[in-house]
């Protein structure tokens, strides 16, 4: 057991990384669809690409959306409606009638009632409003809208809405009816009649839907079938409507019938091994190219979410709308990782990344190009993203190039420009908008995966800083670092490093000399020099102290790891030469490491960078009547004594770069002492 703990403890950070590949080509599965890919392209009114086409099986064909949605159309306008007849509201009508005529006319008429030929007319008009019924409102059908009045589950009878009588037409069809008669008594008997009539049709909504819903399941959604090996289409033949009907066709029943109910499996396993190869592809070029973002576990995540992340918004937009998928960023995955690592790595994801969409999109090889141009588009020109003007001009290039690619693309395919579709354009205007969005997002990633981009480097670069206010405060000698910074933003400049990283790193290497400023000697403004009161042993201690408590102040500070770690390396392993030298004079058996740095050497070309520049500033404080030559001597010495030691061998910096790095200085000293070219006599 104990064993198994400790190959655990060993081997980790590996086993973190294989779960982190196995969970995320899995949900990358996942978000997939379940289906095998039609492996044949073609668009109408385009010609047929492919070798000729036969029928691998039978099939139907299904009906164009448009042509389904037309029947069902036509079904609900012919579709019968169910009214619900009440045929005891007549007989009370009636009833009501006799009684109310009888008191309205009672001072007007005889006494033979029946007989009244206003009566009589009053009586044909109810049977007239009945005959078919009054419905309770205006439901707003055609008049040729067939009707249906069912009494106690019966049907009664068939009619068309036409026949039947809206409430609201009472007043219209009373002033008709009783046109000829005298005025007074017209009035009267609308009056009447207004008092007494009541609908007796309602609609019944569940028997009409109920209804309407067994005719449209009726509706066949083909067409007509394909025979196994019969021609669907020739080589170079124009995808017509009609072919391109049977295309779609086929490749419908072949991706829901073929793959999902005979070989799900085997779809799930192909896909599944695609996915894992191009995750394992990001991986291998992390740990061969970029071997300190591997050995990070958070840097690895980091990666892989930006990736899921992507894919999972492209996902949720085609299950959406396959229209809007321009509308997805995409751009701001490389401007993510070239913020936080470097360019290339965020070329190589995005491209990655795309070539795994190419398997839902639709146009997938349109779509690829558009984003692997845009990707590289934005990796070319987006530079120092700290500068706000830089992102919205990238962003305008990045727009500018979706917009141009796909009016190429259109016109290829369409042979015109005048069906251009310019809502696609209005897309990528809204894809360059969201890809603003990248600003906010580094700053979110910055807090929750504790990454440096160079936005917060140039927070950190600000020397009104609390921090470097209080070095300069307490050692003001030591601010010397300033001067450091700028030597060294000029050497990283001159062999193409990260500059604000570098310059960043000088301004706080040493504020570990804040604790005990007066035993350095450009803080001994008194001319005391506390080391006399050390022994030598004690005093390269407290001088070698200053990068631990660097590292404590810079840790309770929150600075970024990569700013501490030119605390950590800016000496390396050298040694603390004066007081070695002054002890081995006076005793011989000594131990190095007590006037050793703990180190790590410098393991980058940022870091190899301070710990020259920091030596040769430092150092030329003492040269005396400075000239181009010593200065030229100086540096080639200092440099060449840290090469011999090799504190640059984990750094991955070259010679010719070093060598570069020693003319800057040689001529920024220059510059500083304000020296000539010395020319010969």
């Amino acid at each position: 057991m104990k064993e198994l703990l400790n190959k655990w403890y060993k081997n980790h950070a590996l086993v973190y990384k294989i779960l982190l590949f196995l969970s995320t080509t899995l949900f990358i599965v996942y978000l997939f669809p379940k289906t095998g890919k039609f492996r044949f392209s073609f668009e109408k009114g385009k010609p047929w690409q492919s070798e000729n086409l036969y029928a691998p099986f039978n099939f139907a064909i299904k009906k164009a959306q448009e042509e389904i949605e037309s029947e069902r159309l036509e079904v609900e306008n012919n579709a019968s409606v169910y009214f619900d007849l009440n045929t005891e509201v007549k007989d009370l009508v009636l009833s009501e009638y006799l009684k109310k005529f009888n008191q309205t006319f009672k001072d007007t008429l005889d006494l033979n009632t029946n007989e009244s030929s206003l009566y009589k007319k009053g009586r044909s008009f109810v049977d007239l409003l009945y005959s078919n019924g009054i419905s309770d409102t205006d439901y707003n059908y055609t008049n040729t809208k067939p009707v249906v009045l069912v009494s106690s589950n019966t049907i009664e009878k068939q009619l068309q809405y036409e026949d039947l009588i809206e409430i609201g037409q009472l007043r219209q069809r009373l002033d008709d009816h009783f046109s000829e008669s005298p005025s007074a008594d017209r009035n009267k008997i609308i009056s009447l009649f207004f008092d007494i009539v009541k609908p007796n049709i309602t609609l019944n909504e569940s028997l009409t839907q109920n209804a309407l819903e067994e005719e449209l399941s009726q509706i066949s959604q083909t067409r007509g079938s394909i025979d196994k090996d019969q021609l669907i289409i020739s080589k170079g033949q124009v995808v017509e409507d009609e072919e391109y009907i049977v295309l779609n066709s086929l490749k419908s029943e072949y991706e829901s019938q073929v793959w999902n109910t005979a070989n799900y499996n085997w779809v799930l396993v192909a896909y599944t091994l695609l996915v894992a190869l191009a995750l394992l592809m990001l991986l291998l070029f992390l740990r061969k190219y970029r071997m300190e973002v591997f050995l990070n576990n958070t840097k690895v995540t980091f990666i892989f979410f930006n990736v899921v992340i992507m894919i999972l918004l492209t996902t949720l937009v085609i299950s959406y709308n396959s229209q809007y998928i321009y509308v997805v960023p995409l751009c701001i995955l490389p401007l993510v990782l070239k913020a936080f690592f470097d360019a290339r790595l965020g070329l190589f994801a995005h491209v990655l990344t795309v070539l795994l969409l190419g398997f839902i999109v639709p146009n997938s090889y349109e779509y690829m190009f558009l984003q692997i141009i845009a990707g590289i588009v934005t990796i070319l020109t987006v530079s120092e993203l700290y500068k706000r003007a830089n992102l919205f001009i990238s962003v305008g290039q990045i727009t500018l190039i979706y917009i141009i690619a796909y009016f190429a693309f259109f016109v290829i395919q369409e042979g015109q420009v005048t069906s251009l579709k310019w809502e696609t354009f209005g897309l990528f205007i809204l894809c360059g908008l969201a890809t603003l969005f990248v600003q906010p997002l580094i700053y979110i990633y910055e807090k929750v995966f504790g990454l440096v981009s160079d936005v917060s480097l140039l927070e950190l670069s600000d020397t009104n800083t609390k921090l470097l206010k209080e070095l300069s405060n307490k050692a003001p000698g030591t601010f010397h670092s300033l001067n450091v910074a700028n030597l060294a933003e000029a050497s990283a400049n001159e062999i193409g490093a990260n500059a604000m990283l570098v310059r960043v790193g000088a301004l706080y290497h040493d504020i570990g000399k804040m604790k005990n400023p007066t035993y350095f000697t450009e803080n001994q403004s008194t001319g005391i020099n506390p080391h006399d009161e050390l022994s030598n042993r004690e005093s390269a201690r407290v001088i070698v102290n200053h990068v631990i408590k660097g590292i404590e102040i810079a840790k309770k500070h929150n600075l970024p790891d990569r700013v501490i770690d030119f605390i950590r390396t800016h000496h390396g392993t050298s040694m603390v030469y004066y007081f070695y030298i002054k002890e081995k004079a006076e005793n011989e058996d000594l131990k190095l490491e007590d006037y050793s740095y703990p180190g790590p050497k410098p393991f980058s070309k940022e870091t190899a960078i301070l710990m020259m520049c920091d030596s040769v500033e430092a150092a030329s404080k003492s040269l005396k009547e400075p000239t181009t030559t010593k200065i030229n001597d100086f540096v080639e010495s200092i440099i060449d004594k840290q090469m011999e030691n090799g504190q640059f061998l984990n750094a991955n910096i070259t010679f010719k770069e070093i060598q570069s790095i020693k003319k800057v200085l040689k001529h920024k000293l220059a510059n500083i002492y304000h020296l000539r070219i010395e020319y010969p006599e």
